[in-house]
């Protein structure tokens, strides 16, 4: 099947493109951080929000640090612009982000990719009862976002990875599917990459949608960077996706809580997404988080590809150290190809696993960081550990070493080099390849409907509450979804393993809320 994207005419990327474009005048700027860094040096006195006064309330050592951010930390005066209106610095650097990663517009967030989630699928969701195409394995917001729309999801079951029992995208062939059965659906919104890093070509799925004349949407929290070196995979973007949500906190430089949505193409009504962005974001934006998008951007350009590779040598460093400590196994995509479930793995993303299948992942982590080496979270098998370009040849030399003292402790022989799959056991998304609608909304179900039950005698009943693991922050029940026996399984491990879970009414997971049988308790809940 030959490629085809219907909106973006740019193969060569971010990376290249900055190649050619070095030293053009204005790539390099940082507009809204320059006003800033103008305003501090101005010395004005303050006669308008925040109350910290340019960070005096703070002087002297209690919270001196603290005080050095918020003399950039302004409002909305002369100078500084409007997030929500903007026609000055924030919109210059609205622009260049735009073109730095080759989206016709951009816009900043300041609530991470929640606030982008939330607002793609208010933008393409207008009417309660509108159906929208959704991979089952998504983030809460996703899920916040259809109840705020009132929408019904037609859930996608993700291809599964059988080495490892993860999840990555929905197929080619579910997404015709599903295209099939509901023709009216107002778009398609997958995950891309996991949390893992893996993932498969996303440019099957844009060009089905754009053939039905529907938007793709992806939530790109963690591939930030993508796109932006030739040893990096493709973005999103460059796949043909019309709007795609970024956390450049988490895998870039940018401050906690800054992201960006961008958007290519016509099938988003964008005057309906800035004011949707107007309803989710606050009237009061942080302006250190918006100058720390700015600063990465621009960070970006002036270095280029470049500014990867000391990171990647890092990456290197890694793989090697771990050949020479076969007790600890890296996740690597097995089959490759287009119709693979796990053909991408992002670099920064190391995935580690004990092969012996002694120690879980969350027993791992336990070990790592009381050698100093905290990961970014844990599974019932795995470790997931998030480099960046800011990740040194020494990091990875402390961990190599926290490594090796660990497996010089243990007097388990290391095992076949294959991590032993528990997961696959646990298909968490046990769904038809192509749900029914599922409807969603704000009404809650009141106490006299719910009833909790020990866990282990919940299966067959429906969930009257949300489970979600965190990280990574993945509902493994929504309210009303029926509880299977595969599901009822993996909570169970999640209690063995004390892993942390929010919404749950009982943190131990020893009990978990339901509906009632009765039949009026039912019908209230599906009214």
């Amino acid at each position: 099947m030959k490629r085809k994207t219907r909106y973006l005419n740019k193969p060569e990327g971010f990376g290249y493109r900055l190649n050619a474009e070095k030293g053009v005048k204005g790539n390099e700027k940082a507009p809204l951080y320059e006003a800033l860094l103008q305003y501090k040096a101005r010395g004005d006195v303050s006669f308008h929000v925040p109350g910290h006064k340019n960070g005096m309330s703070h002087r002297g050592d209690l919270g001196g640090e603290l005080a050095q951010v918020m003399k950039i930390d302004v409002t909305e005066i002369t100078g500084t612009d409007d997030l929500h209106h903007p026609e000055g610095v924030i919109r210059e650097a609205q622009q260049l982000a735009a073109d730095a990663y080759g989206a016709e517009e951009s816009f900043f967030l300041v609530g991470g990719s929640t606030a982008g989630n939330l607002a793609l699928i208010l933008s393409v969701c207008t009417a309660p009862g509108d159906v929208l195409l959704v991979q089952r394995n998504v983030h809460k917001s996703v899920i916040h976002g259809l109840m705020l729309a009132h929408a019904h999801a037609v859930f996608l079951a993700p291809l599964h990875d059988p080495g490892s029992g993860l999840a990555t995208i929905p197929s080619e062939e579910t997404v015709r599917e599903a295209l099939r059965r509901y023709p009216g659906a107002k778009g398609l919104l997958v995950t891309h990459p996991n949390y893992y890093g893996m993932g498969a070509p996303l440019w099957p799925l844009a060009t089905l949608c754009h053939a039905h004349g529907v938007p793709l949407l992806v939530d790109e929290a963690h591939g930030a960077h993508f796109g932006l070196h030739p040893a990096l995979p493709e973005s999103a973007l460059q796949a043909g996706a019309d709007g795609v949500v970024q956390s450049t906190h988490k895998m870039l430089t940018a401050l906690t809580m800054g992201a960006m949505l961008h958007v290519q193409g016509g099938l988003l009504d964008r005057g309906l997404l800035r004011q949707r962005l107007a309803m989710v974001q606050s009237s009061s934006p942080s302006y250190p988080i918006m100058a720390s998008l700015d600063l990465s951007r621009s960070l970006l350009q002036s270095r280029g590809p470049a500014f990867f590779e000391s990171a990647l040598a890092a990456v290197g460093q890694l793989r090697l150290g771990l050949r020479q400590l076969p007790r600890f196994g890296l996740l690597t995509p097995g089959a490759r190809g287009e119709g693979s479930a796990y053909a991408i793995q992002d670099p920064f993303k190391a995935v580690l696993y004990d092969a012996t299948g002694r120690w879980s992942g969350y027993e791992l982590q336990e070990r790592l960081e009381a050698a100093g080496c905290v990961p970014e979270m844990s599974d019932e098998r795995h470790v997931v550990l998030a480099l960046s370009p800011a990740t040194t040849e020494g990091d990875i030399g402390r961990l190599l070493r926290a490594l090796k003292q660990m497996d010089s402790e243990s007097e388990v022989s290391p095992g076949p080099g294959r991590p032993p799959n528990p997961q696959s056991k646990f298909s968490t998304w046990n769904i038809d390849a192509v749900s029914t609608p599922v409807t969603f909304g704000l009404r809650p179900i009141m106490p006299e409907d719910k009833e909790s039950v020990s866990l282990e005698s919940s299966a067959g009943r429906l969930a009257a509450e949300m489970i979600i693991p965190y990280p990574p922050g993945i509902p493994l029940l929504y309210p009303g979804e029926e509880i299977n026996e595969r599901v009822m399984e993996q909570l169970l491990a999640l209690r063995q393993a004390q892993a942390k879970c929010q919404g749950a009414a009982d943190p131990t997971l020893n009990t978990i809320q339901v509906i009632k049988h009765r039949k009026e308790s039912r019908e209230r809940v599906e009214r």
